[in-house]
């Protein structure tokens, strides 16, 4: 499961230990199953099991692991996911430490989190890129307000915007920390739109016509889809393509001013 797949997780698992003294095992009902990013979200977070704990009595099992996600299925032939439309996220949870929370407050608070970058190397990539340029103008926009903009770096990642603070991290746990302090978050669905969610931060988030918000949404955040259906896709598509081209600058940059209690 890829990062957002886990703070999902936390959202299913949220209350479980405080509210019914239970445990949530993520697994197949007999071994419970984490991949190489389960630690870094799941970590010290008093809901959930870890492998080795399939014998505990208090355990509930919920099958959701690699290659099982909930949330859709796969239609191989046609090269696209389809949607559960029942699955709602919850926002997650990040338990971080006290030293994690320090750092994350070292630009302060009362800024703006912009992500342009979707992973170049999935196949879906294009289906959700709407394009550094018109980030860019966003970027221009909120910087004429006097509002500060921080844009995460990653050595595989897109091109600096200018006029938002370059950040470099200790990685995605300490993105997380710093993400809690932001005001609003900017970006594409996936990873850190959840992570936003999870730490209590606002969003705007451009889905486009790749996955329905119904699904992978928040309510806190405002959702952009360009007015289409989603369609899944995990292939280039222009249907996608038209859906993003849909979502306007003037669109983000209104709605992150009302997010941020600014007029319109």
């Amino acid at each position: 499961m890829g990062l957002g797949d886990q703070l999902m997780a936390t959202g299913m698992a949220r209350g479980a230990w405080a509210q019914r003294r239970r445990k949530v095992a993520f697994g197949d009902g007999r071994r419970i199953r984490w991949d190489q990013n389960s630690d870094l979200i799941f970590r010290d977070n008093p809901n959930l099991a870890r492998p080795g704990e399939e014998r505990r009595p208090d355990l509930e099992w919920i099958g959701y692991f690699k290659g099982q996600r909930i949330y859709n299925t796969n239609d191989a032939a046609r090269r696209r996911w389809v949607w559960n439309l029942d699955f709602r996220a919850e926002p997650g949870e990040v338990f971080l430490s006290a030293g994690e929370i320090r750092a994350g407050r070292r630009f302060g608070r009362r800024f703006v989190v912009i992500e342009p970058y979707v992973p170049s190397w999935k196949s879906v990539a294009p289906n959700k890129d709407w394009g550094a340029q018109r980030y860019q103008a966003v970027v221009d926009r909120l910087a004429a307000d006097g509002l500060t903009v921080l844009q995460f770096l990653y050595d595989k990642g897109g091109p600096a915007l200018r006029g938002a603070h370059g950040v470099r991290t200790a990685g995605f746990r300490d993105a997380l920390a710093i993400l809690g302090q932001a005001a609003l978050f900017i970006g594409p669905e996936g990873g850190l739109h959840h992570g936003a969610a999870a730490m209590g931060t606002k969003g705007v988030v451009l889905f486009g016509g790749f996955i329905p918000p119904s699904v992978t949404g928040y309510a806190a955040h405002t959702n952009l889809t360009g007015g289409a259906e989603a369609c899944g896709s995990y292939t280039p598509c222009a249907h996608c393509r038209v859906a993003l081209d849909a979502i306007s600058v003037e669109e983000v940059y209104a709605a992150a001013r009302r997010q941020l209690g600014m007029a319109v």
